[in-house]
C-alpha cells in the first residue's frame, strides 16, 4: 500500500501542476521536463526519506513522523529548484515564483499527507496483532480500548498461554506487542526472533499503546524503561527545546498584543459584575517539581476557597456569570502567556498542577511525575484529547496523554494541538475544568 501512495503523489503532481499551469498560462501541458523533474524530486526526497516503506523492526510507525517527513519533502524540493534553477543557472521562468511553486507544493503535501494518513490507518486496521503481558496489564488494555475493541483485530495472552502456540507457523498474526514483564523461556524469545526474522513486526506494549491508543497507560511501563526508553527530546541543550522556546516566545508575544483589547474588555466586566479583583494568582507545579506561580482572570467568586482547594465541577456554584463564559472561551487563562514569555511555563504541555492535589495522586498513579520533565504549557495533547477532568481517574487519564506527548513532542504535535486548541475555543468547549480550575 505504500507503494501505491507513490503512485499516487505522481498522479497527484501531474493533476495540480497542469491545473496551476492551465490557471495561470490558460494551457494544458500534460507531462514535461518540468513535471518529470518535480516527479523525480518528489518522488526520490519521499523515498530517501522512507515515505515509502515499512518501519523496520519494533519501530513506531508514527502517523505524525510520517507527517513530519512529508513536510520535509516540498522544502528540499523548493531548496533544489530555488538553489539550482534561480540561484545557479539565473534561469528566469515565472513558475518559480510565488504565484506557482509555492501553492504548488502547498497543493501536493497537503493532498500526500492525507494519503499517508489513509493508508497508515488501512495498514494498521488490517493487521492482526498478538499482544503478551501478565494478567495485569492485559485488563488494563481491555479496559483502555473499551468499546473500541471490536475495531481491533487483537489475540490477548499471558507468557504461559504463548508456551501453547507455535509461534513460527502461527499464520493468523501478523505483528506481537510484548511487555517488559511478559515471563518468556528460552524457546519463546527463539519463536519471537523467528517471526521477526520472517518479517513480522515485534515491539513492545507500550509502543502498540502508542500507536492505537494515541497515549501510554502508566501501569504498561517501569522506571527501568524511563531510563532506557527513546523519545523525550524536550530536555535542556537539546535542538528541539531551544526550537520550541523560540516559538514560544514569537507566539505568545503576538497572542498577547493580539488580545490585548480582549483582555481589557474581560476585565472591566469582572470588575463591573462583583467589584472583586480582576486578576487571581495560584500555585502550581512547574518543570521538574518547582513551584510556580500563575495568573489567571478571576472567573469564580471572591473567597470561593475560603474553606480549601478542591476539584471543580460542572455548573460549580463558585463561578460568576461572566466566569463561565471566559471559561467557555479560555480568555481567563490568557494572563499565563506572561508566563510562557518569563519561561516557567510553554504555549503547549502538561497542564501545571496545584501542589496540594497532587500529594495525592502521586500516591494513587503510577510515574505521576514524570509529566513534570517538561515545561507545563496553556494547553497539551491530553487537554484537546480528553477535556473533561475532575477526578483521580481523570487524571490517570490525562496522565496517559501527556506521557505520549512526552515521548513524542516535535514541532508538528505542537502545531496539531494548537489548531485543536483552537477549534475547542471556536466550539465554546472549554467550560468544563481541565483537572482543577478554581481560580
Amino acid at each position: 500500500m505504500l507503494l501505491a501512495l507513490a503512485l499516487a503523489d505522481t498522479g497527484l503532481l501531474i493533476v495540480v501542476y497542469n491545473l496551476f499551469f492551465w490557471r495561470r498560462f490558460h494551457q494544458w501541458v500534460w507531462i514535461t521536463p518540468s513535471v518529470a523533474i518535480l516527479i523525480l524530486l518528489w518522488v526520490g526526497s519521499s523515498y530517501l526519506l522512507g515515505r515509502y516503506s515499512s518501519p523496520e523492526q519494533g519501530q513506531q510507525d508514527s502517523q505524525r513522523k510520517r507527517l513530519v517527513t512529508t513536510a520535509i519533502v516540498p522544502l528540499l524540493v523548493l531548496t533544489c529548484v530555488v538553489v539550482v534553477l534561480s540561484w545557479g543557472l539565473k534561469v528566469e521562468d515565472p513558475r518559480t515564483f510565488r504565484s506557482f511553486l509555492l501553492p504548488l507544493l502547498g497543493t501536493v503535501f497537503a493532498g500526500s499527507a492525507l494519503g499517508q494518513i489513509w493508508i497508515t490507518n488501512r495498514r494498521r486496521q488490517g493487521q492482526r496483532w498478538l499482544l503478551v503481558g501478565d494478567g495485569e496489564e492485559l485488563d488494563i488494555l481491555r479496559r483502555e480500548l473499551g468499546s473500541e475493541s471490536h475495531t481491533h483485530q487483537l489475540l490477548f495472552c499471558d507468557g504461559d498461554d504463548l508456551g501453547a502456540l507455535n509461534l513460527p507457523e502461527a499464520g493468523n498474526i501478523d505483528a506481537i506487542a510484548v511487555s517488559e514483564s511478559a515471563r518468556l523461556d528460552d524457546g519463546l524469545l527463539q519463536g519471537l526472533l523467528a517471526r521477526r526474522g520472517s518479517g513480522s513486526s515485534i515491539c513492545s506494549l507500550v509502543v502498540w499503546a502508542e500507536q492505537h491508543l494515541q497515549r501510554v497507560p502508566p501501569e504498561l511501563f517501569s522506571s527501568r524503561w524511563l531510563v532506557q526508553a527513546e523519545g523525550f527530546e524536550l530536555q535542556p541543550g537539546r535542538w528541539g527545546w531551544r526550537l520550541k522556546r523560540l516559538g514560544d516566545l514569537v507566539v505568545a508575544s503576538g497572542l498577547l498584543l493580539l488580545t490585548a483589547p480582549l483582555l481589557l474588555a474581560a476585565a472591566a466586566l469582572i470588575r463591573l459584575e462583583d467589584g472583586g479583583p480582576i486578576f487571581y494568582g495560584q500555585q502550581r507545579t512547574g518543570l521538574y517539581g518547582e513551584r510556580i506561580l500563575i495568573w489567571k482572570l478571576r472567573s469564580m467568586r471572591q473567597n470561593a476557597e475560603s474553606s480549601g482547594a478542591r476539584w471543580a465541577s460542572r455548573n460549580d456554584a463558585r463561578i460568576t456569570t461572566v466566569g463561565s463564559w471566559l471559561r467557555r472561551l479560555r480568555i481567563d487563562e490568557l494572563p499565563q502567556l506572561v508566563s510562557v514569555l518569563s519561561g516557567d511555563m510553554s504555549l503547549i504541555g502538561p497542564r501545571p498542577e496545584r501542589p496540594e492535589l497532587e500529594l495525592d495522586l502521586e500516591e494513587k498513579i503510577p510515574h505521576y511525575r514524570v509529566r513534570h520533565w517538561v515545561r507545563p504549557g496553556l494547553s497539551g495533547w491530553a487537554q484537546v484529547c480528553y477535556p473533561y477532568g475532575a477526578s483521580i481517574e481523570d487524571s490517570r487519564m490525562k496522565l496517559s496523554y501527556d506521557l505520549y506527548y512526552l515521548r513524542n513532542a516535535n514541532l508538528m504535535l505542537d502545531v496539531l494541538i494548537l489548531i485543536k486548541t483552537l477549534r475547542l475555543v471556536a466550539r465554546g468547549q472549554g467550560a468544563v475544568p481541565h483537572q482543577l480550575s478554581p481560580g
